[in-house]
C-alpha cells in the first residue's frame, strides 16, 4: 500500500510540474515565450492560454485528495488528449522526434498515475 502511494506521488508529481508548475512559471517570470510552442505548430495565440488553463485545472483536480472522482476521470482524460493531441501535431508540423515522443513519456507518467490512483482507492 506505502509502494503504491509513493508510485502515485512521484509520476503525480512529476506530471504537475510538467503540466501546471512549468507553464505558470513561464506565465510569470518570461510571458513572452508563453504562445512560443504552439505558434510554431501554427495554432492562434489564444490557444496557448485556453491550454495552460485546462493543464492547471486538471492538475489541481487531481492532486487534491478530496476532488470528486467523476472530476478526476474527466481530468486524466483532458491531460491524455492535451499529450495525445501534441505528439499528433508535432508530429505532422515539425517531425522532430524528440517533440514527438515528449508528450508520449509524459502520457506514460499519466498512464501510471491513473493506474496508481485507482490502485489506492480499491485498497484504502
Amino acid at each position: 500500500m506505502k509502494k503504491d502511494k509513493i508510485i502515485f506521488w512521484i509520476a503525480t508529481g512529476i506530471i504537475a510540474l510538467w503540466e501546471a508548475v512549468m507553464p505558470i512559471s513561464t506565465c510569470i517570470f518570461a510571458p513572452e515565450y508563453i504562445t512560443f510552442g504552439t505558434k510554431a505548430l501554427f495554432y492562434p495565440d489564444y490557444f496557448a492560454y485556453a491550454v495552460i488553463a485546462a493543464k492547471v485545472l486538471g492538475v489541481i483536480a487531481i492532486v487534491f485528495p478530496g476532488t470528486p472522482a467523476m472530476l478526476k476521470e474527466w481530468a486524466y482524460a483532458g491531460l491524455s488528449f492535451t499529450l495525445i493531441f501534441a505528439f499528433i501535431s508535432h508530429a505532422c508540423v515539425d517531425k522532430n522526434i524528440a517533440y514527438m515522443m515528449m508528450p508520449l513519456i509524459f502520457l506514460g507518467i499519466l498512464a501510471i498515475s491513473y493506474r496508481y490512483q485507482k490502485k489506492i482507492k480499491q485498497n484504502g
